[in-house]
């Protein structure tokens, strides 16, 4: 397979709210708008995309017409605590997962989305020894630069 786009569709009980909540706090624009769907791209960079998605819309197969459950969307940013500042003490948003800083590479915050969808704002830091080993990239010299599958 050779895609010439990627981007998850989250299906929704909430897309006037989630709409809103992309665009208004996560930088999103509206590329496409209907009733039971909404397109978005990132005004930063718009290679980054994500749909909306009625979740009891026919294009949906029967069986499957159920809101996103389970699902972490990873935003990594520049400054994880200017993030935390803006959404969390500015904005109100409730934080599930306090900003801490892990030993696998990671400054990180978890929030959630009007669907219950779970928002993890990152910073990739330098991992401890242990875990910079474990990095694909590591021998390369590159371990918690940000770049390649990280935890």
């Amino acid at each position: 397979m050779k895609p010439t786009g990627f981007y998850p569709v989250i299906g929704t009980a909430k897309l006037k709210e989630s709409h809103d909540f992309y665009t208004r706090l996560l930088g999103f624009e509206t590329t496409f708008t209907a009733d039971w769907y909404v397109s978005l791209r990132h005004s930063g960079n718009p290679a980054y995309e994500l749909a909306l998605l009625d979740h009891t819309h026919p294009s949906i197969p029967e069986g499957h017409r159920a809101p996103a459950q389970g699902l972490l969307l990873n935003f990594e940013v520049a400054d994880v605590d200017a993030e935390w500042e803006r959404l969390v003490v500015r904005e109100g948003l409730r934080p599930l997962l306090e900003l801490r800083s892990e030993d696998f590479g990671q400054r990180h915050f978890i929030v959630a989305d009007p669907n219950d969808v779970l928002i993890d704002v990152i910073t990739p830091i330098e991992p401890t020894p242990e875990y910079a080993a474990q990095y694909a990239d590591a021998a390369a010299g590159d371990a918690g630069t940000g770049e390649g599958g990280r935890a």
